[in-house]
C-alpha cells in the first residue's frame, strides 16, 4: 500500500480505537498490526514478540516502579501538611504570600514523587482548603496549583524523563540533570507572575496575617525530612554514588522511614501503596510495549523516513521546526496523556530533530515542557481531573484558571529554545561526555 494512502488509514484506525474506549496499549498494538499487514510480509507474531520483549527488558526502566512506589508512599504520609506548615512562614513577606506555597510545595514534592498527578493531588488536598479558608482568590489559589502540579513531569526524578530515556537510549542521569535548572526556572516564572498579579490586584488579596518570626526555626525543622529525602535521592545520582535505579531504592527506603515516623504506614496503607504503584507501573509498561511494536511496524511502512525527508525538504530552521512541533504536541495533548504522547511520537520525531542538529538530551527537556501543557488543557488534562475531584468545579472553569500558567509554559519553551544551555550546562559540567 502506498504511503499516501497508508498514513491517513493508520490515523483513522488510531482515533477509531481510542474513541471506542480501547486502552492505549491495545490501541497502539492495533495500529501496529494494521501497519504490518498492509505494508509488509514479515511474520507479525515473531516481530511482535521480539519487540515487546525488547521494549520491556531495558535496564533503565527498573527504576520506574520504585520511583512510582516512593510517590505512592509519600502521598499517604503527612509530608504535604508538614511542607505547607514549613513553607508558610517563609512566604508571608512575599507579594502573594501563601500562594507561593503552591509553587514551592509542588516543586519540593515533585523532587520526591516524579508524578504530575500525584504532586497535584497531594499538595492540592492540603493547600486548596487552607487557602480558601484564609480568603485567598479562588482563581489564583487553584490556578497556581494547576500550573505548579506540572512540575512532577520535569523536576527529577521524573517518570516521563525515564520513559523518554528508555525509548531513545539516552542517559537517565543526564536527563535528570538537564531537567533541574529548567524546572527551577519555571518555578521562578510562576512565582514572579504571582508577585506581579498581587501588586496589580491588591484588593483581591486577604488581609495580612501577623508574622511570627519565632516560628521560622520550627518551620525549618518541618522541611528537613523532605529536603533530606531529596538530597538522598537526587544527590546520590548527581554525586555519582548511585545509579538512578539504586537511588530509587534509596528513595523507597527513605519514604518508608518517613511514613512510619509520621504514623501513616499501617499494614493496610503499605499494601495500598504497593497495589497503586503496581497498577500504574503495569499501565505504563503496557503502553511502552504497544509503542515498541508500533515503532518497528512504522519502520516497515517507511512513513518515518518519508516524513523526515518531507520535513527536511522544506528546509525548516531549528526554530521553525520547534515551533511547528510545539503546536503539534499541544494539539496531541488535548487528546492523549503525556506518557502516551512521548512513546507514540518520539521514534518518528527524534530523527528529524537530530538531523537539524538539536541535542537529544535538550529535546527531551523541551518535549517534557510541551507535554506538561497537556496536563492543564481540556478535554484530557489529568491535573484538571485531579482538581475537579478536589474542588468540585467543572473542567472548563479549571482550564480558565490555569490559562495564565499555560502561557508561562509557552514562555518557558521559548526561553529554553533561545538559550539551550539552560538545560545542557549542568549535565555538561557534572557528567563527562
Amino acid at each position: 500500500m502506498e504511503i499516501a494512502t497508508l498514513a491517513p488509514l493508520l490515523v483513522v484506525v488510531l482515533f477509531a480505537v481510542l474513541a471506542a474506549g480501547l486502552w492505549i496499549g491495545f490501541a497502539l498494538i492495533a495500529v501496529g498490526l494494521v501497519a504490518m499487514m498492509a505494508a509488509s510480509s514479515a511474520p507479525v507474531s515473531l516481530v511482535f514478540a521480539t519487540k515487546v520483549w525488547g521494549g520491556l527488558t531495558i535496564w533503565d526502566l527498573t527504576s520506574l516502579p520504585m520511583f512510582i512506589w516512593m510517590g505512592e508512599i509519600l502521598v499517604r504520609s503527612r509530608l504535604s501538611s508538614d511542607m505547607f506548615e514549613g513553607l508558610a512562614p517563609f512566604t508571608r513577606r512575599l507579594p502573594g504570600r501563601l500562594l507561593h506555597v503552591n509553587v514551592l510545595g509542588c516543586a519540593l514534592f515533585a523532587a520526591v514523587s516524579g508524578s504530575s498527578a500525584a504532586t497535584t493531588a497531594t499538595i492540592g488536598r492540603m493547600s486548596v482548603p487552607e487557602l480558601t479558608a484564609r480568603g485567598y482568590n479562588a482563581r489564583m489559589a487553584i490556578g497556581t496549583l494547576a500550573g505548579s502540579g506540572t512540575f512532577g513531569f520535569l523536576i527529577p526524578p521524573s517518570i516521563i524523563l525515564i520513559v523518554y530515556g528508555a525509548a531513545t537510549e539516552q542517559s537517565i542521569a543526564r536527563l535528570f540533570l538537564a531537567g533541574l535548572v529548567p524546572g527551577l526556572m519555571l518555578a521562578l516564572l510562576f512565582s514572579g507572575y504571582i508577585a506581579i498579579w498581587t501588586l496589580l490586584n491588591p484588593s483581591k488579596m486577604p488581609a495580612e496575617e501577623p508574622v511570627d518570626d519565632g516560628k521560622g526555626f520550627a518551620a525549618l525543622l518541618r522541611l528537613l525530612p523532605v529536603v533530606g529525602l531529596i538530597v538522598a535521592v537526587i544527590g546520590s545520582i548527581y554525586a555519582g554514588v548511585a545509579s538512578p535505579t539504586e537511588a530509587a531504592v534509596i528513595g523507597v527506603a527513605g519514604a518508608l522511614i518517613l511514613a512510619s515516623a509520621t504514623g501513616a504506614m499501617s499494614r493496610a496503607a503499605f499494601f495500598d501503596a504497593l497495589r497503586a504503584a503496581t497498577i500504574t507501573t503495569c499501565m505504563i509498561s503496557f503502553i511502552l510495549a504497544g509503542a515498541s511494536f508500533l515503532t518497528v511496524a512504522m519502520g516497515y511502512t517507511g512513513i518515518p523516513r518519508a516524513l523526515a525527508g518531507w520535513i527536511g525538504g522544506m528546509g525548516l530552521s531549528p526554530y521553525a521546526l520547534l515551533a511547528a512541533l510545539t503546536v503539534f504536541f499541544i494539539v496531541m495533548g488535548m487528546f492523549l496523556d503525556g506518557i502516551s504522547i512521548v512513546v507514540l511520537t518520539v521514534s518518528i520525531i527524534l530523527p528529524m530533530v537530530t538531523a537539524v542538529g538539536i541535542d537529544p538530551i535538550w529535546f527531551g527537556v523541551f518535549l517534557v515542557l510541551v507535554v506538561e501543557m497537556s496536563q492543564i488543557t481540556p478535554p484530557v488534562g489529568f491535573n484538571l481531573f485531579v482538581l475537579q475531584k478536589i474542588t468540585g468545579r467543572d473542567i472548563l472553569t479549571l482550564a480558565g484558571y490555569a490559562a495564565p500558567f499555560f502561557a508561562l509554559l509557552v514562555v518557558a519553551v521559548a526561553i529554553l529554545s533561545v538559550f539551550p544551555q539552560i538545560a545542557l550546562w549542568l549535565p555538561g559540567t557534572m557528567l563527562s561526555k
